[in-house]
């Protein structure tokens, strides 16, 4: 399988791994966005870390010299916050997170409540405890409902992977017997959604990211091409262990704007 860059609308791409590690920028990033612009691509990070906003987003990228504005990112937390709102409107939530996460959740018009929340609904969060989580879990056990920004177990750091949504859900899933219902990548609501605020349809958009078992999956199960890069948690070797394959596996983002120019020639 092979992709034709230049005849693509949009790209939906990852962060964390794709964009940078940590708080530095990965090679061939700087190539990547300045295409992007030059060949009128429309494009948005779509990321399953729910702690931060879109204006911390667009911050965190700025200190690291590069200038995108807000309305290219989308997160796991405001796709959690939409799909409460839709579900249940006006519910209440006991909810463990970043701010990304708790004010998504303000803006849908959603309340915290500690003592009987309809969700618990969780993130990453620094303030991840035995006390929170014992409070999640009695929570859960007396009738509130289980609630993932993400699916993802690990997401890459600077010096390493660091325990992420699904795996700090998972002690409260265990402890309870309910699972929980994950709303970021690879749910196709946030795929739909992110191809609506591009204004692509599917076949139109390509899917860039470093893990197969959110990035790759959510791209091919919405009808895109997808692009693994090898510059996050995957390597050559994963490969082999899913029974499904991307269109095209790159070292990184910077491989996208030599493979267009090479297919202009």
């Amino acid at each position: 399988m092979s992709i034709n860059f230049n005849e693509k609308k949009g790209f939906i791409c990852d962060m964390d791994g794709v964009i940078y590690h940590g708080n530095r920028v990965l090679p061939g990033v700087k190539e990547f966005l300045r295409w992007l612009t030059v060949e009128k691509k429309e494009y948005l990070f779509l990321t399953n870390n729910s702690g931060s906003t879109r204006r911390e987003l667009q911050q965190k990228l700025a200190r690291m010299g590069l200038e995108v504005s807000e309305e290219h990112f989308y997160t796991s937390a405001l796709a959690t916050a939409a799909f409460l709102k839709e579900q249940s409107p006006g519910c209440s939530v006991y909810a463990i997170g970043e701010a990304g996460l708790l004010n998504a959740l303000y803006d849908a018009g959603i309340t915290m409540n500690d003592i009987n929340p309809d969700y618990v609904v969780m993130g990453e969060s620094k303030s991840y405890s035995l006390e929170t989580l014992t409070k999640a879990t009695n929570l859960v056990m007396g009738g509130a409902k289980l609630i993932g920004a993400n699916s993802d177990v690990s997401g890459p750091i600077e010096n390493g992977i660091a325990p992420a949504c699904a795996a700090l859900v998972a002690p409260i899933e265990i402890a309870t017997g309910k699972k929980a219902y994950f709303c970021g990548k690879p749910n196709p609501l946030m795929m739909r959604t992110g191809l609506r605020l591009l204004g692509c349809h599917s076949n139109e958009a390509v899917m860039v990211g470093d893990r197969m078992d959110t990035d790759v999956i959510s791209g091919l199960e919405s009808g895109m091409s997808t692009v693994l890069v090898l510059s996050g948690v995957s390597t050559r070797e994963t490969l082999s262990t899913f029974a499904f394959r991307p269109s095209v596996v790159l070292d990184g983002v910077g491989d996208i704007p030599r493979l267009a120019q090479e297919g202009k020639e």
